[in-house]
């Protein structure tokens, strides 16, 4: 039920022993939520992430994007518990109609409650009788043209204390591989526990920053010439917490030329869906890179499917990533081959983003980064522009050659190596061979819809660290395509979605996976230019 207001009413004496009865068995009920890692499906900025409705402050909220539904916030209550009570205290933009979820593992929910009449305030949800550690507040009608937004979110009920309460021994050893101006790479000693380490929550200034699966972790939210104080501790799958480890003390160095910046990657995004449905990956990636903040966005093909009509452009892809258009940096897939014309749908809707100078492959910088857009197309006999256009190849040569920056990252669709259902694509050698050529840094890819990491490479695929990182990138909404077996040069490889986080400075750069719950499932070292 909600409880709106106290309310003075005269009842007969016999109605008042049960309710007697009812509070007492309450009065067992704790506040589970309170600190607890969150994810949501999308934030307005970094100033309202979800943590803020579990900080115990009615002056801090969680606000989600505006102007689409559903939206959601999820909370880890650290361990499995039955959940009794609910209770949202939501801003002005509140949920007309929602549903609170609970999961043991954070994939399969059952909804436990759900009020279509809400009317905004403290709505206090009481009554409730489920199992989980998850809980997730999920919006599916906005009471206002804004997003959802709340001051708190409280869970009460009661932890399983019948299992596992022994905790994982404390993490030691916690030390910074690397320090950059807006990066901190961490690592420390496993930790050990009677039944398994689920993982391990790393701390800055005392409060949660983000959690690892592995007992390393790279800190891309920081400051040049700033100090900080990191701590970690682990974590077992019943939700026990060991200690916190020994603090340690770290200073950024400062920015080379104005410090450095934040983009946000992906390729293959737009299936034709939209945000009312749960199933449609591109809203909540996009989601990921609205938290991101990112100066530039880099997409590496195939934005919009199937045929990437212009329609289906502005139906779909511009609804969700068309929000970061102006400052998106797009290079062509093969499913831009498709439209009739072919390219039609791309360059209507691009316009000289796509083409700045005339043709579908450019290049421009920003910091001491020099960044490439190419369209393989034109190499790889699958599409059906292909031409193994020499011109294009001559004018990377030259571009590369008047090159004044001192770091250089390429990007296209085809990638040259790839463990996806595409597999190797010989055809963008004559890419990939220039560039490793002219030791450039970083190149990016997609149409293999998965996430995989190389370390260096030559031109023959063999490690080799005058070579550059490659990145394929194509979890950024379409449907997954099946995995085959690694390269042996493979540094991660996932199924998964997802958007790519890149770090970049006047000398370095560093690379996460962010995951559609917004954890880092993969984080690179950090590399130096050549």
């Amino acid at each position: 039920m909600t409880i709106k207001r106290a309310l003075a009413v005269l009842i007969p004496a016999a109605v008042l022993l049960p309710m007697t009865m009812t509070a007492t068995s309450a009065a067992a009920d704790i506040l589970l939520s309170q600190g607890k890692i969150t994810a949501t499906s999308s934030q307005e900025s970094s100033s309202y992430a979800g943590k803020y409705a579990v900080d115990g402050s009615t002056s801090t909220r969680w606000a989600s994007a505006e102007g689409s539904d559903p939206q959601w916030i999820r909370v880890d209550l650290g361990q499995s518990a039955t959940v009794h009570r609910v209770k949202l205290n939501w801003e002005v933009a509140y949920a007309k109609k929602y549903r609170i979820e609970l999961s043991a593992d954070g994939t399969t929910w059952t909804t436990v409650d759900q009020n279509d009449t809400g009317d905004g305030g403290i709505d206090d949800r009481t009554g409730l009788n489920g199992r989980g550690r998850y809980v997730r507040v999920v919006g599916t009608a906005r009471g206002t043209s804004y997003g959802y937004s709340l001051w708190e979110l409280q869970v009460y009920g009661v932890t399983d204390t019948t299992g596992d309460t022994q905790p994982p021994s404390t993490p030691t050893g916690l030390k910074a591989d690397t320090v950059a101006a807006s990066s901190v790479a961490l690592s420390w000693t496993a930790s050990t526990d009677n039944v398994a380490v689920d993982g391990y929550d790393i701390l800055r200034g005392g409060t949660v920053i983000g959690s690892s699966a592995t007992p390393s972790y790279t800190d891309t939210t920081v400051a040049p010439e700033t100090a900080y104080s990191y701590t970690v501790r682990a974590r077992d799958g019943a939700g026990n917490l060991s200690g916190v480890s020994s603090a340690l003390a770290v200073t950024t160095p400062a920015g080379g030329g104005g410090g450095g910046f934040v983009l946000a990657a992906a390729g293959d995004i737009a299936e034709q869906c939209t945000a009312s449905s749960s199933s449609c990956i591109h809203p909540k990636t996009a989601a990921l890179v609205q938290g991101m903040n990112p100066a530039a966005v880099i997409t590496m093909g195939d934005n919009q499917y199937d045929d990437a009509h212009y329609s289906d452009y502005t139906s779909y892809y511009d609804k969700t990533w068309g929000k970061f258009k102006s400052i998106t940096h797009p290079s062509v897939g093969n499913h831009d081959t498709y439209d009739s014309p072919a390219f039609a749908g791309y360059d209507k809707y691009w316009g000289t983003l796509g083409k700045p100078d005339g043709k579908r492959y450019y290049s421009w910088n920003m910091g001491n980064w020099h960044f490439i857009s190419l369209d393989s197309n034109d190499f790889v006999t699958e599409s059906l522009n292909a031409a193994a256009d020499p011109p294009q190849v001559a004018w990377l040569k030259n571009d590369l050659a008047n090159n004044t920056k001192g770091c250089i990252a390429a990007y296209y669709h085809h990638p040259r190596y790839s463990s996806g259902d595409h597999g190797d694509n010989e055809g963008a050698a004559a890419l990939w061979d220039v560039l490793v050529n002219a030791k450039v840094d970083l190149v990016l890819n997609g149409h293999d819809h998965h996430y995989e990491r190389f370390i260096p490479q030559g031109i023959d695929g063999k490690a080799n660290a005058a070579g550059p990182v490659q990145i394929l990138g194509g979890m950024g909404g379409a449907k997954l395509y099946p995995l085959h077996a690694a390269h042996s040069t493979t540094a991660k490889l996932l199924s998964t979605f997802g958007v790519l986080k890149l770090s970049m400075t006047d000398t370095t750069f560093t690379s996460q996976l962010i995951g559609l719950d917004n954890k880092v499932l993969d984080s690179s070292p950090t590399y130096t230019c050549h």
